[in-house]
């Protein structure tokens, strides 16, 4: 059996596809995988780190604003498409499964042509345009949220699957989890991180909340800046004269997420989908900041879902500053109760069989 996985970008969009792509070699062994996205996306890295060979094809996005420069788009399309349709020629894969982001369009189209079983995955309560665009030319399309079936056309097409994640993430404990990252028994954790590439607004705030932080007893912070932001969120820390609390780390980047994860009692940060549904897979509370710079606003359609139902508190960045951010997150630590009953609800959100159920929909 061959396997084309695509979709790229950032992690929102890799690791779904590495998750069904774990799931397929579990369950056939033999199972031939490759996945094809961008040089200039994280899967680049990702990918290999995570022992699947990738290929790449050009392609990029649309600009809404600035409209000259589709001219450039277009040839990277003529580009793509051609670049995509030689992977599947010589590949000849059985099955293709689109993720997310422009690369799948040109992988899925040619796939299509060739009468190969076709699938994408849509991650957001506001679907992306490349997947809408796709429906018609797919098998089925998987939803993570209920919210997203409205946006497409065909409803024979749509199945609710939730979000795949990496097995890692069910499986953390959470007691050997804190254990290992230092945090007492008594201490509330609190995980702060702005997605895989991080957030400026984010992470000001909270360093004008380091000393704050330095005057909570039972307190623990995880600061993760996101590697394009490490430098100058420590440069910002010396220059204001600010002692980093013996309660906080500050770190660029978690490899071992799911252990973050499963240590924390409040997660603070943005609302992508497959953060989103890391978190209530893993049953957290959590403080979500929709990134009001993404297509559609999809961050807050998907903050929105887990807020309306009680599982987290929305914060949209107009109003996230130095005190929101602090006062919310005293708030939480100091009602065990309130904290309980999010966990609860986000728990209850939470789909722990999302890449079981799109593998027994694949037909393979």
């Amino acid at each position: 059996m061959k396997v084309i996985m695509t979709g790229g970008g950032t992690g929102g969009h890799i690791y779904p596809a590495i998750a069904i792509a774990d799931k397929i070699k579990r369950k056939n062994p033999d199972a031939e995988i490759l996945f094809v996205g961008t040089k200039r996306g994280m899967e680049r890295e990702l990918v290999p780190q995570n022992g699947y060979d990738i290929q790449f094809i050009t392609v990029s996005g649309f600009h809404r604003k600035q409209l000259w420069k589709n001219a450039k788009t277009l040839i990277d399309l003529v580009k793509g498409n051609r670049q995509a349709a030689a992977i599947i020629k010589d590949f000849r894969p059985d099955v293709v499964i689109g993720t997310g982001g422009y690369v799948c369009g040109p992988v899925v189209r040619a796939a299509k042509k060739k009468g190969i079983k076709t699938y994408v995955h849509e991650q957001n309560a506001f679907p992306g345009v490349t997947n809408k665009i796709l429906e018609k030319y797919v098998d089925k399309v998987f939803l993570s949220f209920e919210e997203s079936r409205k946006y497409f056309k065909n409803p024979s097409k749509l199945i609710v699957t939730g979000n795949p994640i990496r097995k890692s993430f069910l499986v953390a404990n959470p007691e050997r989890s804190r254990e290992k990252l230092g945090a007492d028994a008594n201490d509330f954790v609190v995980l702060c991180f702005g997605g895989s590439l991080g957030a400026e607004k984010i992470n000001r705030s909270l360093i004008g909340s380091l000393k704050e932080f330095a005057e909570v007893e039972n307190l623990k912070v995880i600061f993760i800046t996101g590697k394009r932001h490490y430098g100058s969120v420590m440069e910002e820390i010396t220059l204001r004269g600010i002692k980093i609390p013996e309660q906080v780390s500050i770190i660029e980047y978690a490899n071992n997420m799911p252990e973050y994860l499963a240590a924390a009692d409040l997660i603070v940060g943005r609302a992508g989908a497959l953060t989103i549904s890391e978190i209530t897979a893993c049953g957290k509370a959590s403080v979500l900041i929709p990134s009001p710079y993404v297509t559609g606003n999809h961050q807050f359609h998907n903050a929105k879902v887990v807020s309306d139902q009680g599982g987290a508190i929305l914060l949209e960045e107009k109003d996230l500053n130095e005190k929101s951010l602090f006062t919310t997150i005293m708030r939480l630590k100091n009602h065990k109760g309130l904290i309980n009953r999010m966990a609860e609800a986000s728990l209850k959100i939470g789909k722990l069989d999302a890449v079981d159920m799109i593998y027994d929909h694949l037909d393979l």
